[in-house]
């Protein structure tokens, strides 16, 4: 019979056949002429029983979806407008949005034949491929069913297109999306229920939705990659405690970021790369990795409104300076140092501090704290000069050459100074200094303080600057700080 024509009948093979098909398409007419034909209920017990032999999954056949089911009262309706009852997806729906799926009718068949129908138990994916962005064409599909690659279904789906065009370049025929993963209906859910449902997005399959980008390709051949569709839609609603995520940080989160983003519970969600699609900041290297990150960083600094302390305004502009320039663009404020407290100045007069020497003569000067290594590269970065460039003065009246003694330089190593200048008073630019090291190197000094300074600082050992200041107050404990430094 097979080599006939005939087919196995299998549960897929007879649920696929025509006739099922259209009795699923008219399971909601009431002027059905067959006398013969099944009534809604015997063909939905019929198709349930099909479906559950099948082992179908939800979207295997859409058009399942119109198969009329009774609803919570009784009423038929397509089984794609129901949901079933204690699902997922019923627990975090807004109240009368989508009717339930009779009770009795849920008890006795269960979750998996009624989902592969298309009632909802959780939430639904649109997967489409090549779709053209046009705002005006994204309306959903007339049909007796929801099909799951019609984008036109999703939320402000025009709405996101037109937000999609403003960040891509113009082009005179509209780009195309090559595949739109998303999650519908996220409108239906109630605000009080955004944990739970938050935490349903950031499991498989829907995590991919949120947190996999947009591939577009623009009419020239190229291809961009913007955000998701899902990503779009949940940083502007308030989904997270009450607010919308994006611009938050999460609690708890890098300690960089406070003062400048208000924070957020985030404590349910362990997954960073949901928190990042969400738009939470979790830490500053995840927000400059971002295509923006740097310009939204600098606002911030940029607002006075923000707190951030100098010790926190030093590692973010040593995070900073690790960018490409070409990636930034030049600020018109900074956040700087002025006499000890941390203000917004104008980009043109800041400084950025590379020479602690100098820092008396720098009293009104609006420093930028930097690592010394990355002084240079900040300085490239913001197009300002550097401390060392602006206040360059020599020592005032001559004083007396010393020879480094030896425990110094075997613990600042080999590019430790020969000698340094001993002065007794050491004025420069007018200002008294513990120590300055001119361009050529020799460093001069008036303080035993300065002179620790001011050969750590030459030999590149900043912070055994104290250990040094030990050493040339008693020599004798030599042996004791080479021991300690056995723990460095």
């Amino acid at each position: 019979l097979e080599k006939l024509g005939a087919l196995p009948a299998t549960p897929r093979a007879v649920l696929t056949t025509p006739q099922v098909r259209a009795a699923v398409a008219a399971s909601l007419d009431d002027d059905t002429w067959d006398e013969d034909a099944l009534d809604a209920e015997e063909l939905a017990d019929v198709v349930l029983a099909l479906v559950r032999d099948a082992n179908l999954a939800p979207g295997d056949e859409p058009w399942l979806a119109a198969l009329a089911l009774p609803d919570e009262d009784g009423e038929l309706a397509p089984a794609g407008e129901l949901v079933v009852p204690g699902s997922d997806f019923a627990q975090v729906m807004r109240e009368d949005e989508l009717a339930l799926v009779e009770h009795e009718l849920a008890d006795r068949w269960g979750e998996q034949p009624l989902a592969a129908c298309g009632v909802l138990a959780t939430f639904a994916l649109v997967r489409a491929t090549d779709v053209v962005l046009d705002p005006d064409e994204l309306e959903p599909r007339d049909g007796d069913f929801a099909e799951p690659d019609d984008a036109g279904l999703l939320d402000a789906v025009d709405v996101w297109c037109e937000d999609l065009l403003d960040r891509l370049p113009d082009t005179p025929v509209p780009p195309v999306a090559t595949e739109i993963v998303a999650v519908r209906d996220l409108d239906l859910v109630d605000d009080e229920c955004w944990p739970q449902a938050l935490a349903m997005l950031s499991r498989p399959p829907l995590r991919d939705a949120l947190t996999q980008p947009l591939r577009v390709l623009l009419p020239d051949g190229t291809t961009q990659t913007v955000r998701s569709y899902t990503a779009w839609w949940l940083r502007g609603h308030p989904v997270l405690d009450g607010r919308r995520p994006a611009g938050l940080r999460a609690e708890g989160s890098d300690p960089l970021l406070a003062g400048l983003y208000d924070a957020a519970d985030a404590s349910g969600f362990g997954d960073e790369q949901v928190l990042r699609a969400l738009g939470v900041r979790t830490s500053v290297s995840a927000l400059l990795e971002e295509p923006g990150g740097a310009a939204e960083l600098l606002d911030r600094l940029a607002d006075p409104e923000r707190t951030v302390s100098p010790g926190q305004l030093h590692a973010l502009y040593g995070a900073l300076a690790d960018l490409d320039p070409e990636r930034v663009t030049l600020p018109d404020e900074l956040r700087a140092v002025v006499d000890g407290e941390v203000v917004v100045v104008d980009a043109a007069d800041a400084v950025v501090a590379d020479a602690p020497d100098l820092l008396p003569l720098a009293g009104a000067v609006a420093l930028l704290p930097v690592d010394p290594r990355k002084a240079g590269d900040l300085a490239e970065l913001f197009q300002v000069r550097r401390l060392s460039e602006t206040a360059a003065v020599d020592p005032a009246g001559r004083g007396v050459e010393r020879a480094v003694p030896e425990p110094v330089r075997i613990l600042l190593g080999a590019t430790t100074p020969h000698s340094y200048v001993e002065h007794d008073e050491l004025i420069a630019g007018g200002v008294e200094l513990d120590w300055r090291r001119t361009p050529d190197g020799t460093v001069h000094a008036a303080t035993l303080e300065g002179v620790a300074a001011g050969l750590a600082w030459a030999a590149g050992q900043w912070p055994r600057r104290f250990e040094v200041a030990a050493l040339l107050e008693d020599p004798s404990r030599t042996a004791e700080l080479a021991r300690d430094r056995w723990f460095d």
